[in-house]
């Protein structure tokens, strides 16, 4: 049956005929069913290869965009994570600047260093990956591991930065208070004139009796001005019959200056001088010998020698 049908079909032909548009011959082309069905088969799986072609270039070209626009995208956050990463670098760099600021400025002012960092606190190894190790690693794993990084980096500059501020915080006030405390201090002549007497044992002049001297004796003409030798308040303008008109200043920090034999005082209880500000007029009242300044430190209610407070 099949030799049948084959020799059938190999004995039947098809005619394909191509007429012109003009009055020229028409072509004729005359093939076996055989050969027909051969060309169709080819001519439908061409057709069929030419449609998955299409289909998977279009899909490949949607995925070439979406590829094309991934890359985009990585290279843009690649940049924004270095430039970052660069932040982060030059404020480490910043900080560390800080910390040897910080430390110069506590060896200046005496003061023992601020509390360690944690990574002093625990003393400890530290580790990590190596760049071997990221060798091995995709893109994405790679970024994930900068992120991880970044992430822990600021969580230490967040640390030290708080150790800082806190420790600046501490030097603030450290500095304050001394600059508070030496622009206070008595530490500069509250006249200027002739020492007749110093602090310590001494004749005394009405008497002739070695006594106590509890400040010192400066001379100079009656009515000069008397300048309070650094900050304060004054706590006391009054008499008294040894020492005459009197002004008292408390500078703080448990030191007070007194003034004695004025003959006239230019502030008043509970007013604020500074240093170099005029307090009374050189004067003789009370038990004195002529024109001169009594001059008292007293600290923590003992009295001490002036000298020791002068400076120029």
């Amino acid at each position: 049956m099949l030799k049948k049908i084959s020799s059938k079909s190999a004995k039947r032909f098809l005619t394909l005929m191509f007429i012109p548009g003009d009055a020229s011959r028409a072509k004729k082309i005359k093939l076996s069913y055989g050969k027909y069905k051969i060309l169709r088969f080819a001519l439908v799986a061409f057709l069929f290869f030419a449609l998955v072609s299409v289909v998977d270039y279009g899909a490949m070209s949607v995925r070439v965009a979406e590829l094309g626009k991934i890359k985009n995208e990585n290279n843009a956050q690649k940049a924004e994570l270095r430039s970052f990463a660069s932040k982060i670098s030059e404020l480490e760099t910043q900080l560390s600047k800080l910390q040897l600021f910080d430390k110069k400025l506590r060896i200046i002012a005496n003061l023992e260093d601020v509390a360690p960092t944690v990574e002093n606190q625990l003393g400890m190894g530290m580790g990590g990956a190596s760049n071997e190790d990221e060798y091995f690693l995709t893109t994405s794993d790679k970024r994930d591991v900068l992120l991880e990084r970044m992430h822990t980096d600021l969580e230490q500059l967040e640390t030290e930065a708080f150790s800082q501020e806190r420790s600046f915080t501490e030097l603030q006030e450290h500095l304050f208070t001394q600059s508070s405390m030496l622009a206070s201090t008595p530490s500069v002549w509250p006249v200027r004139g002739w020492t007749t007497s110093l602090f310590g044992k001494r004749r005394d002049p009405f008497t002739g009796r070695t006594k106590h001297h509890s400040g010192m004796d400066i001379a100079n003409r009656a009515g000069t001005h008397i300048k309070s030798p650094g900050d304060g308040i004054v706590t006391r303008v009054t008499r008294l019959p040894s020492l005459g008109k009197l002004v008292e200043v408390s500078h703080g920090y448990g030191l007070k200056t007194r003034y004695g034999h004025l003959s006239e005082a230019f502030v008043k209880v509970g007013q604020k001088v500074v240093r170099g500000e005029k307090l009374a007029a050189m004067g003789s009242t009370g038990r004195s010998t002529g024109p001169h300044l009594h001059y008292e430190i007293v600290l923590n209610g003992v009295n001490v020698d002036p000298v020791r407070y002068i400076l120029d």
